[in-house]
């Protein structure tokens, strides 16, 4: 399971044994109204685990307790799975770690939560919501399956295979969605552990200081990684559809190409802070460039025809759609 993904109450089912499925057990935890141990408690009978809580003022009594329990220390809850002669094992966040024991004795406040697991326990509908994260999860794969087959038919079907620079431009197109899907999680303040990541290479917190920034939208209208993930997005769809179009695309890259000089330069001189993901974003159009120019693809365009400007419009399009379906991805995750 992702760190992302773990809760006090996933980690605590998993070391019991208790049979749960990830996404109703973190969404129940989620929404619990209080985080302390009683709310703890109160969850875990939905599973069948029976649940006493304890405070012991001499904290040496903590070293007989039989593992795995729920303990309260200064830094927070955390869950003992094994206490020896020398240090105690605790997980949190996912992460197994160790503690000398004497320390573990100077952080606990002696409050614990002792479960025990009654006989058939398990989620509440643990089959039903088994069934549908099996089911949601064969979604995905048959997408990604799909899509990878359809993309090869086209590229089969419209010859494009031996030519080196088309698959290079391909990858980058497929790395700049990935970044620009970070960019538009980070601006709509959607909680990601891989984003967090990655933005903290260059500078902690450097991408959500950039992104607070009115530089990160286009005058109020559009925010720039919605921008930059129509450019990838409709890039990659049209050199897969419609091959013809790759010399207008290169003419588009060249255009882009002032933008990523600015944006460099808002970070390092007016922001004072560098965001990774918009870094890398930058990168990739003169990566797209470098391609574009190697691979031959800029050849005359002028004078442009209408499918130039079909084209335009297609991108003008899908931003505007995506403009507008993307406030109710922040509402749903609110």
């Amino acid at each position: 399971m992702h760190p992302a993904d773990h809760t006090l109450i996933t980690d605590l089912l998993s070391v019991l044994k208790v049979p749960y499925t990830k996404q109703y057990t973190k969404q129940r935890f989620e929404t619990m109204p209080f985080k302390t141990l009683f709310g703890v408690s109160q969850l875990l009978k939905e599973y069948g685990v029976e649940s006493k809580g304890y405070q012991f003022e001499d904290k040496t009594k903590l070293l007989n307790l039989t593992t795995p329990f729920v303990a309260q220390t200064e830094g927070g809850l955390i869950i003992v799975t094994k206490i020896d002669k020398d240090n105690i094992s605790y997980l949190t966040q996912g992460i197994l770690e160790t503690l000398p024991v004497n320390e573990f004795e100077n952080t606990s406040t002696g409050v614990v939560l002792l479960p025990v697991v009654n006989k058939g326990a398990e989620e509440p509908e643990y089959g039903k919501h088994l069934v549908s994260a099996i089911i949601g999860t064969a979604k995905k794969v048959l997408l990604i399956v799909l899509a990878g087959l359809l993309s090869a038919y086209l590229i089969v079907v419209h010859n494009l295979w031996p030519y080196w620079s088309f698959w290079c431009l391909l990858a980058v197109d497929c790395f700049g969605i990935w970044l620009t899907y970070m960019l538009v999680q980070k601006s709509l303040s959607i909680k990601s552990h891989v984003a967090d990541k990655v933005c903290g290479v260059l500078q902690e917190g450097g991408c959500d200081e950039i992104l607070k920034t009115k530089a990160s939208s286009f005058f109020g209208i559009f925010s720039w990684s919605e921008v930059g993930f129509t450019y990838f997005g409709v890039s990659l769809l049209a050199m897969l559809i419609s091959p013809a179009t790759i010399h207008w695309l290169s003419l588009i890259n060249i255009c882009c190409l002032p933008f990523t000089i600015w944006s460099i330069s808002y970070q390092k001189f007016v922001a004072k802070h560098w965001c990774t993901l918009c870094v890398c974003v930058q990168g990739s159009l003169w990566l797209q460039f470098i391609f574009y120019l190697l691979g031959g693809w800029m050849k005359p365009v002028f004078p442009l025809d209408l499918g130039f400007f079909a084209l335009g419009a297609t991108f003008i399009m899908v931003l505007l759609a995506l403009n507008q379906v993307l406030p109710n991805f922040t509402k749903k995750e609110n």
